[in-house]
């Protein structure tokens, strides 16, 4: 089968630099990272009583890395509010934590060099584990100022009703 059905002449897979993240119903503004989204299957190990030199795998618990999200700093406070949701400082005795919004599904779009949308997941009951507000500061840089979160999640799916599109010029 060919790497691309509808498009047969394609043979470049698709560039990691053109995605969008979104969440609540709306895009994310300038994020310019995210880490890859990886599982992990445990291993374990069994044997036969009758048999003491082979050893047999089995899969165990699934896990899913946590997905980093970073962008260069500027007014929008998206990030911010969200990680606040896990926990805000000052906010009183039982209120530290909103434990009705403070997960969220993301959908993560990645689009081909025409921008037409050819790949999307949906990241599964995202929680903030980590804020980065700023980065180490360097007056002697020249570096962009950028802010991250990490979202731990229960797992991710790739969105089926997304199909390859037909590029154009085919």
């Amino acid at each position: 089968m060919p790497p691309f059905t509808v498009n047969p002449q394609r043979l470049d897979p698709y560039k990691s630099f053109t995605f969008r993240v979104r969440w609540d119903g709306r895009y994310v503004a300038g994020v310019t990272r995210i880490s890859a989204l990886r599982r992990s299957t445990e291993v374990i190990e069994h044997r036969e009583g009758g048999d003491p030199s082979t050893a047999r795998r089995s899969p165990g618990r699934t896990s899913f890395d946590p997905v980093r999200l970073e962008r260069g700093v500027t007014h929008d406070t998206e990030f911010e509010r969200w990680a606040g949701q896990v926990w805000t400082l000052g906010a009183g005795l039982g209120a530290e934590v909103s434990l009705k919004d403070f997960r969220k599904d993301v959908g993560l779009e990645l689009y081909n060099e025409s921008g037409q949308l050819v790949i999307a997941y949906r990241i599964l009951r995202c929680w903030v584990s980590q804020y980065q507000a700023l980065p180490e500061l360097d007056a002697s840089g020249d570096a962009v100022a950028i802010e991250s979160i990490t979202l731990e999640n229960e797992g991710w799916e790739r969105d089926t009703e997304v199909q390859e599109p037909q590029e154009p010029g085919s």
